[in-house]
Parts: structure tokens; sequence; C-alpha cells
């Protein structure tokens, strides 16, 4: 073994006086030299640091202009004034966008907002940039003030997915980046909606537009409670040291598109924003003004139990006159993204624009299909085609213009989640997407989707772009197909019937499927479920007006519309078996091509439905559902049982007047199942 003397011929061994003892018989590490005499050389120049913080800050790359102007001549004096002339408008648009931002946070006791400046009150000074250069600039005041009242509030203004990741997992208890790259965060004690805690102002402008009493999700409160909720939400967010605020768009129509400002207490609810609404362009930023609506979330925090119209700590406001949404007591995103879908369903038909609850998607000759359904009926499934481009899952509007979603991203279901039977959402599943409430290898962070430990309602959040074949700009010509999912588990429905205008109407309205066997305890057989217009919970208006504009445009654009069953054939659930989704897919398949119009007809018993009596690739035998029945009596029983739950849920909306005299129409009515 070579000596340690210093002199081992480009061969050495650990010095003891680094702290690694040499013992006899250890192999020799060899090296080789280079021809300077430096083994791998690696070095560099030293940094210019002294401190770790100031190395850290060479790490964030400076967008100031880096032109040298001192002693340039000429061209660098005017080069100079250029510069000063953008940094003054720069300033002044800063000092615009704070006041904005001051105003949307101001206490309806005092005239104005708080004192608010940019950036994280955690950063240090020797980090803060001099000058501002855009947007993502942070600003931190010199001042150590005790009063409340002058207490400055720090907003993190339309922050970045990386920057939101760092505020996460700084700040937030329970949130952590997977293997996938997703952040994975907990919504706290409430992992869902809570429909019975939202409110509505009913005023003078809402007291005749909005659709009130039995069967509607509006339940109502008064201007002063609203603002009661208000202030202590805004209060609330005031004493914060920082908050999220994001500035976006709804509704990829440029002519039709709602500005929306997002004011949180959570990384986590302003990166959910940042992925489901429409994400501005720096210029768009710039010129974003005053926002058409406002959401206070303070949801870390409860409303007073003991305030008029509250009958739990949770709370969630919408005042459609002041165009502001309060939320209290509920730490769940979903909250803000069905809230603002709410007031799309109040905006838009006002301006002749129909709102949907729907998913699209537009063939390669621009031939676009909407999908309706209700949990469990296939609507993500299929209207996710990779031989169709994707305009959106869940939010559009129906305009002059054509088609355009209402968001920027999606919001899929995660539970038993498989990169086999969605892998465009597993794989959308990676940096900047939001896991909500799921569970994962400690040490792995590899995702469990099939634990419901912490809830059923896993969730993932994520930009629309991560979908391969979406559709940007997520815009498309006029609907040519409008298909409503059943997932009949009384398998009395065709797999696929054609609707004429009232037909679709009185679907559309009913907005049936059905809940199966054992989906939940004590039910031991199929349980109806009907929602107005595939998503009663956020619609404003009487859905009988929705389905009068929806029949209009139909009408108009020469769209048809089409009911297709993906629940049970051969008897009911239990008896039966589920039709095959490639059976399904054919169908569809069949609707986009434009065939199954050319298809020969027949008319079903009770529901008068017309069924086409062959389609390529699906038996013909199913095409009926009296034929696959063994027992027809019983068929015939369940088929008057399902019609008469029909009728019975009509009743409310058939006894609806819209104005003075409007009756719903009889033929509406008659569209309906008729015995």
């Amino acid at each position: 073994m070579a000596s340690n003397d210093g002199n081992n011929n480009g061969e050495f061994s650990f010095n003891a006086n680094l702290g690694v003892v040499g013992r006899k018989g250890l192999a020799k590490i060899q090296t080789h030299k280079s021809k300077n005499g430096i083994c791998h050389d690696d070095s560099g120049p030293a940094v210019k640091a002294q401190t770790i913080d100031e190395l850290h800050s060479l790490q964030k790359k400076k967008s100031a202009p880096t032109t040298p102007i001192k002693d340039a001549g000429q061209g660098g004096a005017a080069f100079a004034a250029a510069v000063a002339v953008a940094q003054a408008a720069d300033d002044v648009k800063q000092r615009q966008q704070l006041q904005s931002i001051s105003a949307s946070l101001a206490s309806l006791t005092r005239e104005t907002g708080p004192k608010v400046v940019r950036g994280d009150p955690a950063r240090k000074a020797s980090e803060t940039p001099k000058a501002h250069v855009g947007h993502h600039d942070y600003f931190t005041p010199e001042l150590s003030i005790s009063d409340s009242a002058l207490k400055f509030t720090h907003v993190l203004y339309n922050l970045s997915q990386a920057e939101l990741y760092e505020q996460a997992i700084k700040y937030e208890h329970g949130s952590f980046i997977t293997s996938s790259g997703a952040l994975a965060t907990l919504s706290g004690a409430k992992t869902g909606r809570s429909p019975r805690d939202k409110r509505v102002v009913r005023d003078e402008t809402t007291e005749d537009e909005l659709w009130w009493g039995k069967g509607s999700p509006n339940i109502e409160m008064d201007e002063q409670t609203f603002l009661v909720n208000r202030e202590r939400a805004v209060d609330y967010l005031n004493s914060l040291d920082k908050v999220f605020v994001n500035d976006q768009f709804l509704n990829w129509d440029p002519e039709h598109r709602i500005k929306v400002r997002i004011v949180s207490a959570r990384a986590y609810h302003s990166l959910f924003m940042h992925n489901m609404c429409i994400r501005p362009t720096p210029e768009e930023l710039e010129d974003f003004g005053t926002p058409d609506f406002t959401i206070y979330n303070a949801g870390m925090f409860p409303c007073n139990r003991y305030t008029h119209y509250m009958t739990s700590s949770t709370s969630i406001d919408l005042n459609l006159s002041r165009r502001e949404m309060v939320i209290l007591g509920t730490q769940y995103a979903g909250e803000m993204k069905k809230g603002l879908f709410s007031v799309m369903h109040y905006l838009m038909p006002k301006r002749q624009i129909l709102s949907l609850h729907s998913g699209c998607n537009m063939g390669k000759d621009g031939d676009v299909a909407l999908f309706f359904g209700l949990s469990g009926t296939g609507k993500t499934t299929l209207s996710t085609d990779h031989n169709r481009l994707l305009i959106g899952d869940d939010e559009h509007c129906w305009s002059e213009n054509g088609v355009s979603n209402i968001e920027g991203g999606c919001y899929a279901k995660c539970i038993d989640l498989s990169r086999v039977k969605e892998p465009d959402i597993w794989n959308a599943i990676k940096f900047g997407t939001v896991l909500e409430n799921v569970v994962f290898d400690e040490h792995t962070r590899e995702v469990d989707y099939t634990d419901n430990s912490v809830t059923e309602n896993t969730r993932a959040a994520y930009p629309i772009e991560y979908i391969p074949n979406a559709k940007i700009p997520c815009v498309g010509p006029h609907p040519k197909n409008v298909i409503l999912l059943a997932c009949d588990a009384f398998g009395v429905l065709p797999p696929v019937s054609k609707l004429n205008l009232a037909q679709t109407m009185y679907h559309f309205i009913s907005g049936y499927t059905a809940l199966v066997a054992g989906t939940e305890d004590g039910i031991k057989e199929p349980q109806a479920t009907f929602s107005a217009c595939f998503g009663a919970a956020f619609i404003m208006l009487h859905p009988t007006k929705y389905a009068a504009m929806l029949a209009e445009k139909m009408k108009k654009h020469g769209a048809t519309g089409w009911l297709v069953n993906t629940g049970w054939s051969g008897g009911s659930y239990g008896v039966g078996n589920r039709i095959k989704l490639p059976y399904t897919r054919k169908i569809i398949d069949a609707i986009h091509s434009g065939s199954l119009l050319n298809a020969n007809y027949t008319t079903t018993e009770v529901f008068g439905l017309e069924i086409p009596t062959a389609i390529e690739g699906v038996p013909s035998e199913i095409l009926d559902p009296a034929n696959t029945w063994s027992d027809k009596a019983s068929h015939k029983e369940t088929l008057l049982k399902l019609a008469g739950l029909f009728k019975k849920n009509f009743e409310v909306f058939a006894s609806y007047k819209i104005g003075k005299d409007n009756k719903l129409t009889e033929e509406i009515l008659a569209a309906g199942p008729n015995f």
C-alpha cells in the first residue's frame, strides 16, 4: 500500500486529520491526474456571497435591465430616460393595482381599505429588489408598527405555481409534494360542498329574477346579514400578515368573459383558483382594472352562529347586486369553483347566453357535442375521446358565437383512479396540480387512490392544457348534438333514444339518474335521483328558463337531442347487467358521425321514445329494453314505476309560472311519460 507521504504517484488515501482513519488492507482509491495536475477539476470562481442568505439571493434571476447606462454617451442618456419613463409608468400601474385591491378589502365601517403592499413579510430585506420589475415583484416596507390601524396587509399577487408551492409547504400544515410532483393538501373538516349553508341575498333585484321556494337551491338571506358576514371575513383577512390575491377570467369567449378577483388566506386556495380559472397574460393583467366579481375566502374563520340565518359555523354567501361572495367556516376549495358557476348561471342568461353544466368536445370536422350527466353516468369518460378535442369537462356557455368553456382547468374525482381507466387524468397529476385529501406513502410519496381514509371525495385540480387533446383556446362552433346521459339502474330506458325538442326540454329539466342498491347503507333497490338541468345545486333561475333557451338554440342551429342510458339492461340492478362500455362508445360514435340520424326508428310505450332498430357494432336485441327482459310483466311494472317517479318529480315545474300567466307549455308536459 502506498505511503501517505504526499508522494504517491497519483494515488492517495484519506488523511486521518479529515476525520477518516485509514486502515490496513483497505483498497486504494484510484484517481487520475489531469494535465494541469488537478484531479477532476470542477472548481470555478468563488461566489460573491458571504452568507447563506446572500447565496440564496443569487439563485433568483433578476429581470431588471442590465444594460450599462453610466458613461454611455448620448445614447446611454436616452436609454436611461426611456427606462425612467417606463419605470414611472410601472409604478403608476402598481399603485392603481394596489388601490384596487385596497378598495376590495375595504371595511364597510371605514372609508378606505387597508394599507396594502406587495410581497411576503417573511422575505428578507436583502432579497428585496429595489426596482419594480413586473407583477411578481415584492416590496417590503421598512416599518415597525404595532397599532393595528396602521398595520400593513402584504399582498401576494398572482403568484406562479412554483411560488405557491413554496408558500404552501412552508406555512400550511398538511401540504406535501407527491411522487408525481403534484401538491397534496388538506381542506380541513369539510371535504365537500355545504349546500345547506349556501345563501343568496334576496333584494329588489333578485326578488323577481331568481328561483325561490320549493325545489330551489337558493336559500335566501337579507342584505344586512350578508354585510355582517362580509365585515367578519374582510376583518379576518386584514388581520393576517399576508393574503393571496388572484385576478383571473371566466369564459374563454373574449366578448363575454368575466373578470374575477379571489382574496384568500391559503396558498392552496390561490393555487386551486390559478388552475381552475383562466390565467391572464402579463399584458391582460396590467390592464385588468376593477373586477366584475370578488370572492372573500375567509374559510379558516367561522361565521358567528348567532347571526341571523346561520345554521352552523359555515356560511357561503352570494350577493349578486354587490357582485361579491363571502366564504366562512369551510376550507373546501370547490365552494369557490361552484360559487362562480352559480354567478355565471345568473349573469350569462341576462346576456341571452345559456350557461351549461356539461362536458364538451369537438370532432376533426368541427362538430361539437355537449354531454350532460350526473355523477356515475359516464360524462367524464364519454366526453374524453382521443379522436376528438376536449373543449371542457364541466362548465360551458352557448352564445351567438358558439360554445365556450367557462373555466381554465379541470376538477377531476380521484377515488379509485387508475392509469389504465383514466390515462389523461392520471398523466395530468403532475407539478402544478392540486391533490385534495388524498392518502400517500410517507416515504415514497406515492398516492394510494383507493384509500378513502380522509374522504371519498378526493379531487385533482389542474390546468386544462395538462390534457393532451385539449383545444386551446377552449371555444368551438355551435353544438351539433346534445347528449343527455342517465345511468338507469331500473333497466327500462333504452341504450339510446332520439329526442324531439319538447322531449329534450322535459328530460333536461328532469335531470335523471339512479343510485344502485348497495352504494349506500339501507338501499335495497334502485333509487331515482333528479337534478334539474343536470346541476340543480348551481342554477339561479327557474329550470324552465334554461330549458327554453336550450330548445331555442338547438332549433336555431339544427342540433339534435339524444338520451343515452349507460345503466342496466335485461333487468334492474341485481338481475340484469350493465350495458357494456364498448357498446355505449359505438352509440356515441354513431351520434358524432351522423349515421344514427339516418337509422330506422320505432317508438317505445309509456315514455314514447324513438329508438333505432340497428346500430353498427351494437347487438340489435338490446336497443329495445322490452326485448331483454325475460319477465315481461316485471318489465312493465318497473317501467310504470319509473314513469310515476318522473311525473311526481315534474309536478313542481308543471305548476310554476314564468311572468304573470305563462305556464309551462302543454307540449313539454306531453313529452313526458303517458300511461
